[in-house]
């Protein structure tokens, strides 16, 4: 098979993974070798459904010694099926960046005869573009469960970005769908990365300079909806993930229908409006200083599809609000929807030298359209008459004056809105929390 018709397949058989990261290394370019990763040495380009484009996104093989029924590349599948050698790989990265077509390399494999050969030839292609072809520019790997420590510490010491995909939510999961793979061997090597992580943070300067590893921290990825996990045990795990194994980013992937197997959860399509709440509840978590208990509770357990995150613990707090912009504190002003943190920045900042009115809010970034139902300014409420939290959210779910609606799938556009503006049902978890830590106690 010619290298471009193995290109043609492993580019596409990557594309179910969404953990391509394309920041956060220190690598410059020196002299004598050939590209830069550090800062504005990457160019951060994305399609429409968020994935980077910006790397040579390719398997080093689809073909795989594992049957997991919510992955197309399963040894089951009838599938075309390809394999790259080292040198094919190299030869494309080293092309395709000198013209121009990508700034660097994610590379993940299927994993053929044993996890460790999988692992050797990964680290193949990754130290011979570091060492011989001088090539420094990013590059994000994918580490394979179950290789040996010393695999994946070498092949820590020539990339920039590693990840180990944690796949399923919960442990049950996996050994559902997925038996021959074991969630243990999937934290030694997460842990295995902070470890080495730490103790190369220790090192002097001039050290650190000598031997970077992995200077972009480690991601992992979650397929969402092929199991029947709440929202809320999702992001359990992802605070745990960043709490304890110091993840740069947990990706959440919405679950293709590629199987057929009885215990995957049926669907005609992949839930990606889920997915999208996902990943706004996990920016909660990493930036605006959520817990996961308070984004989600036991009675309520789901994110809410028509309102985001914040706005929905808005709703089921409304004895926080409204609040005083010109009182609150920085962490509170975080909590009101509409408000991020550039605006409650500017906020803290402006009320120094004046009280703030409502028309400077607009002026420093809020987005009064969700806002002024959760805050007061100087005293006056300019929301509804009253706060009562299901007007509220039938009100946010309005469209805007003037707006007018794509043609719609169903009869008519006032029976969706009638919908999903009624009050939400209280759902209890989809399945029994698992009795299994996620990871092993200190």
């Amino acid at each position: 098979m010619k290298t471009l018709e193995k290109l043609e397949i492993l580019a596409d058989a990557a594309k179910y993974d969404v953990s391509c990261s394309s920041s956060g290394s220190t690598r410059q370019a020196q002299k004598g070798q050939l590209g830069n990763a550090a800062k504005a040495g990457i160019c951060h380009s994305w399609s429409d459904d968020g994935r980077c484009i910006s790397l040579l996104k390719i398997l080093l093989t689809n073909k795989c010694i594992y049957d997991c029924a919510y992955c197309v590349n399963r040894s089951s599948n009838d599938y075309p099926r390809a394999e790259f050698e080292p040198q094919e790989v190299i030869d494309l990265t080293i092309n395709f960046y000198r013209r121009n077509y990508i700034e660097g390399l994610f590379l993940s494999s299927g994993v053929v005869r044993s996890p460790d050969y999988t692992m050797e030839r990964l680290l193949e292609v990754v130290k011979r573009l570091r060492l011989e072809e001088g090539f420094n520019g990013y590059i994000h790997l994918k580490g394979i469960p179950g290789a040996s420590d010393y695999l994946i510490e070498e092949a820590g010491k020539y990339v920039d970005r590693m990840s180990v995909n944690i796949e399923l939510p919960k442990s049950s999961s996996l050994r559902l769908l997925a038996p021959q793979k074991k969630r243990k061997a999937m934290i030694e090597p997460m842990l295995l990365i902070k470890e080495k992580r730490e103790a190369y943070g220790e090192l002097t300067y001039k050290k650190r300079r000598e031997s970077d590893f992995v200077p972009a921290g480690q991601s992992t990825q979650m397929i969402i909806g092929a199991t029947g996990e709440s929202d809320k045990s999702i992001i359990k795990i992802s605070e745990a993930l960043y709490n304890r194994i110091d993840m740069k980013r947990v990706y959440y992937s919405a679950y293709v229908p590629v199987s057929n197997h009885p215990a995957v959860v049926k669907r005609q399509a992949p839930p990606l409006g889920r997915e999208h709440r996902l990943y706004q509840a996990d920016w909660l978590l990493r930036y605006y200083d959520f817990k996961a208990d308070e984004i989600l509770t036991d009675e309520d357990p789901n994110l809410d599809l028509w309102v985001d995150p914040k706005a929905q613990w808005a709703l089921r707090n409304m004895k926080f609000f409204p609040m005083e912009v010109n009182k609150v504190s920085f962490k509170a002003l975080l909590r009101i929807p509409g408000i991020g943190n550039i605006s409650a920045r500017r906020i803290v900042k402006a009320r120094r030298l004046n009280t703030l009115h409502y028309e400077d809010l607009k002026r420093l970034g809020v987005v009064l359209k969700r806002a002024k139902y959760f805050i007061t300014v100087a005293g006056k409420y300019y929301g509804i008459g009253d706060v009562e939290p299901e007007r509220i959210r039938h009100v946010l779910l309005e469209p805007p004056k003037g707006y007018q609606s794509q043609l719609s799938l169903f009869e008519t556009n006032k029976e969706v809105f009638a919908q999903v503006s009624a009050p939400l049902k209280k759902t209890e978890p989809l399945v029994a929390q698992s009795s299994q830590p996620l990871l092993p106690s200190k």
